[in-house]
């Protein structure tokens, strides 16, 4: 039975042990009890109960419940899939490499290339994507024909170049920060080092700290792309065919707009549910020492950061 004394312990009070193997508490001995915290379960009550009257709020309103399941595998809607997972891709791609070069002008000793690496960071990181990606898209007001040919620019800005360009070029000054800090994670007696053994400045970044800064550059580089998939929604506003633009143009028709929005946002929650467990497993395999320390939150954990509103810094 818990708590009682074990068979055959002394009657010395100071030294009998219950069968849990702790001592009995004794004259003069601080006694530990458990706070309550009746208050949580209150709290739990309410937002119980709150998120009850949200269901049942959602379940009287007018919306077509049937309307979600006939669209989530329409063509248009699965077309608005893949122009997302591929403007997404092929954007974060775009950041990486602009990134990386970005930080290493960063590093220059030269102050022309450095000042022209913060001027870039500064300008793209200090304006909404949504304006950025307006510009790219109506670049044909300022320049009507690529400048030095006689291409018209907007035979080449189409919505998916001024989408590419927009999010990629945007995505590169966050990225070079996160490159950056990588770098400076590297011990700077290795530069040394390698700077006495010969090797190149080129050499020793390519081959001695990119690759120890890749530990700290990849799992944040997962959540850029997280972020990605969601900011990719923007597009819509200059008519590239994503998830978002596909469920405005077939409730354009229907006018079943929730019941649309609803249905591209369950796409949104299954692509982000399934690259933030791919996340997991990508930040657990360059995380491994924090993992055998027991700082290994689960791939549950990882969703739901990646679930949160905004940029994750």
């Amino acid at each position: 039975m818990a708590g009682s004394t074990a068979p055959g312990a002394g009657d010395d009070a100071g030294t009998s042990v219950n069968t849990e193997g702790t001592r009995p508490p004794v004259n003069g001995d601080i006694v530990a009890v458990p706070v309550r915290h009746p208050w949580r379960w209150v709290g739990a009550g309410v937002v119980l109960v709150l998120l009850g009257l949200l269901v049942w709020a959602f379940s009287q309103a007018s919306i077509d419940w049937t309307v979600p399941p006939k669209y989530f595998l329409q063509s248009q809607v699965l077309k608005g899939m893949g122009n997302t997972l591929l403007i997404s891709v092929l954007a974060q791609v775009i950041g990486v490499v602009l990134g990386i070069l970005v930080a290493v002008m960063r590093q220059s000793d030269n102050w022309v290339t450095r000042g022209v690496a913060e001027f870039y960071i500064w300008l793209f990181r200090g304006t909404p994507v949504l304006v950025q990606l307006m510009i790219w898209y109506n670049l044909s007001l300022v320049f009507q024909y690529i400048p030095g040919t006689s291409i018209q620019t907007n035979a080449v800005m189409t919505p998916f170049v001024a989408a590419l360009l927009g999010l990629g070029i945007n995505e590169g000054a966050y990225m070079a920060e996160i490159v950056r800090s990588g770098i400076q994670s590297v011990d700077k007696g290795q530069m040394e080092a390698a700077s006495a053994l010969g090797m190149s400045r080129t050499h020793t970044m390519r081959r001695i700290v990119l690759p120890q800064a890749m530990r700290v550059i990849i799992p944040p580089t997962g959540n850029e792309f997280i972020n990605m998939l969601k900011t990719s929604s923007l597009a819509y506003s200059i008519q590239y065919l994503e998830l978002l633009q596909a469920a405005v143009r077939i409730y354009s028709n229907t006018l079943q707009v929730i019941e649309m929005l609803i249905t591209v946002s369950a796409w949104y929650l299954i692509l982000t549910t399934v690259f933030s467990i791919a996340q997991h497993y990508l930040e657990r395999y360059f995380n491994r020492s924090d993992q055998e320390s027991g700082q290994d939150g689960g791939p549950l954990a990882t969703v739901k950061r990646n679930l949160k509103f905004g940029r994750q810094e």
